[in-house]
C-alpha cells in the first residue's frame, strides 16, 4: 500500500501588483562579486578622483554602480534602466557597498561635467 503525505497548498492572490525582479540582475550580482574579489571596485573607490570631490551625497563610485548596472542590464536607455531598477534600488546599490542611488539628473551633470582630457588623464592614472 503506497502513502501519500497530506501537504497541503495555500494560494494567496492580491490585487496589488508586486515588482519582479529584473532578469539581469543576477548577472549585475555575479559581476559586481567578482569584481569586490578581485579589489576592482576598492581601487575604483580609492584611486579614481574627480575635480570636483562630491556631487553632494554622491562618490564617483555611486555613478560607476549606475553605469556598471547599465551596461549589463542590456536596457536600451538609462531612462528604461533606472525604470526597472526602482524597487530594487537599495539591494543594487548595497551590491557596492552604497546606501542610495543617484537620482538622474545628479547622474546627468556627472556626465556633463567630465570632459574627454579628465576621462583621459584618469583612465592613465588607474
Amino acid at each position: 500500500m503506497t502513502s501519500i503525505a497530506y501537504s497541503p497548498v495555500n494560494i494567496q492572490a492580491s490585487a496589488q501588483s508586486a515588482p519582479v525582479l529584473p532578469c539581469w540582475f543576477g548577472e549585475i550580482m555575479l559581476i559586481i562579486h567578482h569584481l569586490h574579489r578581485q579589489g576592482v571596485l576598492a581601487g575604483i573607490e580609492e584611486q579614481v578622483r574627480f575635480a570636483r570631490q562630491r556631487f553632494g551625497h554622491y562618490d564617483v563610485i555611486d555613478f560607476v554602480a549606475v553605469l556598471f548596472g547599465y551596461a549589463i542590464s542590456g536596457e536600451r536607455t538609462l531612462e528604461a534602466f533606472y525604470e526597472r531598477i526602482a524597487p530594487w534600488a537599495s539591494p543594487f546599490m548595497a551590491l557596492f557597498g552604497r546606501d542610495r542611488l543617484p537620482a538622474r539628473s545628479t547622474l546627468s551633470r556627472f556626465l556633463a561635467a567630465l570632459d574627454q582630457a579628465t576621462v583621459e588623464s584618469r583612465a592613465l592614472c588607474f
